[in-house]
């Protein structure tokens, strides 16, 4: 069997080394996008499992529109509640009540996180290539079959970083579009439920199954 060279074991590690740090920019661009989105919700938090946030009054905010362009969806809270809030002051300037966003795609969902998603899969195009073009100038069959090895599997770990580099199709099932008789509807109920202070997700949920 023939020897393998030192040019291609370095070829190789220098792919490898290319993939981590592919990676990394990725995982250091989400945390950074995430830490911004944690600063921006000013103490809301977003419950999946009700697809509504929760502000720190313990106030929901619930689906009102999506944004097709952006692939934002658009989450406000009840006026009735906001304009009445002891913090809304501090918390929103708007008399429709405070709106929340929410990106509908996984990441990266936003044009800056896509930009840095395209910066880590450039890296992975020449962790790729580096080994690959290196299978040309190495002598030996199992050098060449060690670099192109690598290349193969430098570009398989890298097939997650392009899967959600284009954003996809504008899809806004699950919005919620609502009718001027169900708005006022909506907020006579609000109303009442300010009135007898019980403007919880869970009372609230319940006087809707009575009604």
């Amino acid at each position: 069997m023939s020897e393998i060279e030192l040019t291609a074991w370095l070829a190789a590690a220098y792919g490898m080394v290319l993939l981590f740090v592919a990676y990394g920019i990725d995982q250091l661009a989400r945390r950074a996008q995430t830490r911004i989105q944690e600063d921006r919700s000013g103490g809301f938090v977003y419950h999946e499992n009700h697809d509504a946030w929760l502000c720190p009054e313990d106030q929901w905010l619930y689906p009102k529109s999506f944004d097709p362009d952006n692939r934002v969806m658009r989450y406000r809270g009840l006026p009735l509640v906001c304009n009445s809030c002891p913090v809304k002051d501090t918390c929103t300037q708007s008399d429709d009540g405070r709106e929340m966003r929410r990106h509908v795609d996984p990441w990266p969902a936003s044009e800056s996180a896509r930009f840095h998603r395209g910066i880590a899969c450039s890296v992975t195009v020449l962790a790729v290539l580096w080994p690959a073009l290196t299978a040309l100038v190495v002598d030996s069959w199992t050098s060449q079959v060690l670099v192109l090895g690598a290349a193969l599997v430098i570009a398989l770990a890298a097939l997650p970083l392009w899967a959600f580099l284009r954003r996809t199709p504008a899809d806004p099932l699950g919005a919620v579009v609502r009718t001027l008789d169900e708005t006022v509807e909506e907020r006579q109920a609000a109303s009442a439920a300010l009135s007898r202070r019980r403007t919880t997700y869970a009372s609230d949920r319940r006087i809707d199954h009575a009604n």
